[in-house]
């Protein structure tokens, strides 16, 4: 598996129209391996992204922006405990955006997101984004069309604002079909320790299945740049979509061409006693 792989498959070129009907979401087909093979593979990977994540902090220059976006119960949590697993917390941060507060509805709907923004030698990961105002806020009719038609340049502009002071921005949509998503939604019923991660209005969420693949396909087709690239995983096989999404985060952080700052002068003739 390598970059050029993963681009080739699920990379979303800029202004392509998307139909998701036409992406796999249990598409393993860039890694010749089983599931074991492939966990291994991945552990290998994160094992690789310690090492980077660390480099990245240390050397304080550059900034990592991630952006998660999936269905209810797309594996959302479960990307950033395994693909993250074992990183160093001091420089890797997880923002989620619930229903916004009093204080954040008094400004524009981009004010609550840039203030989570990566400084620099960071990772952020975004647990949802500003992806929900014209994902939730467009199914459900919170604002007037023309309100959220306009969201998608402006999104645009912001994200391209950010990649040009220095921010690199890797966005993925964890792709799942309605049976898979049928499947761990009734796990959470089934398993007492998974209860807490169900809601009755999840199930209202789900009648409206058709709308926001509608949405989210007009998502991925107006708003996959070469700054920041939409990338569609495929979701339903979890081992797979880590191993993808560790895979790019690796490739990436490589071509950052980064370097361990200067030690100072005279180290090496120290000796502690």
């Amino acid at each position: 598996m390598n970059n050029r792989t993963i681009d080739n498959r699920y990379r979303v070129p800029p202004k392509t129209k998307i139909d998701l009907d036409k992406w796999d979401p249990a598409d393993h087909s860039a890694f010749d391996g089983d599931k074991d093979a492939g966990e291994k593979a991945a552990n290998k990977l994160n094992k690789r992204l310690e090492s980077l994540q660390e480099l990245l902090y240390a050397e304080g220059k550059h900034k990592l922006l991630i952006v998660l976006q999936a269905m209810d119960a797309g594996g959302k949590d479960g990307t950033i405990r395994h693909v993250f697993d074992g990183v160093n917390p001091q420089g890797v941060k997880v923002a989620s955006f619930k229903q916004p507060t009093p204080e954040e509805l008094a400004h524009d709907y981009l004010w609550r997101i840039h203030k989570q923004t990566p400084g620099r030698g960071e990772i952020v990961i975004f647990n949802r984004s500003h992806y929900e105002d014209v994902l939730v806020v467009r199914v459900h009719n919170l604002v007037a069309k023309d309100v959220w038609q306009r969201r998608y340049d402006q999104i645009v502009a912001f994200e391209k604002r950010l990649a040009e002071e220095g921010t690199t921005i890797l966005k993925f949509y964890l792709h799942i079909d309605k049976d898979e998503q049928k499947e761990r939604l009734q796990a959470r019923l089934d398993e007492p320790d998974k209860n807490w991660k169900f809601a009755k209005g999840d199930l209202a969420e789900r009648a409206l299945w058709p709308q926001y693949q509608a949405a989210y396909e007009a998502v991925l087709s107006r708003t996959s740049t070469e700054l920041a690239p939409w990338y569609i995983i495929p979701a339903n096989r979890k081992w797979y979509r880590n191993l993808v999404i560790s895979q790019i985060l690796v490739d990436t952080l490589e071509g950052l061409d980064m370097h361990f700052p200067q030690a100072e002068e005279g180290l090496a003739e120290i000796v502690i006693e």
